[in-house]
């Protein structure tokens, strides 16, 4: 936060209010309520007991959230021009290092990541449901992210040639 203020200016307004497209305001209004599913669904699950998962089971929920976490950390250390919303910074330029060469939505990768690990971290089954349900929304937010960096960011339809892989090496 201190070593790069630019970032943490980028990174602190999202959400569907901070979003300057209508299609954009949509996806992160489903992802929005994605979120709050989150640690609604796994609550509910625990309070009434619709599932049961073993403890290990809850174990590698925490490390997989703790991997997410990791793999945006290093999203950011790469690169300074992430932003919460879909825009361009002054200077921005497209960045193929670091993580950015092996998926070219590396920040989207760990977020998933993170984000099946939450319910499975607390012990519900059925919160797994609610990433299966915001997967579509990320994807559809990745689909039009990538229009948008090819119509305005000069390097990246190259980028996008050279990094064949949106979210999983060598799968997707």
């Amino acid at each position: 936060m201190k070593r790069d203020p630019k970032l943490r200016e980028r990174r602190i307004s999202g959400g569907p209010w901070a979003e300057k497209q209508p299609t954009q305001k949509i996806i992160m209004s489903l992802i929005s309520l994605g979120f709050i599913g989150l640690l609604v669904i796994p609550a509910l699950d625990h309070r009434f007991a619709w599932s049961w998962m073993p403890p290990y089971a809850a174990m590698a929920g925490d490390v997989l959230v703790v991997l997410g976490w990791l793999a945006i950390y290093f999203v950011f250390r790469e690169n300074t021009f992430s932003s919460a919303t879909i825009e361009l910074a002054p200077g921005q330029r497209v960045i193929s290092t670091g993580p950015y060469a092996l998926v070219r939505h590396p920040m989207y990768s760990g977020a998933l990541v993170m984000l099946l690990g939450i319910p499975i971290a607390l012990g519900s089954w059925w919160g797994v449901l609610i990433v299966v349900a915001m997967a579509p929304a990320l994807v559809w937010r990745l689909f039009d992210e990538e229009k948008f960096l090819a119509r305005n960011l000069p390097g990246y339809v190259e980028y996008q040639n050279k990094v064949r892989y949106r979210l999983i090496p060598l799968v997707w």
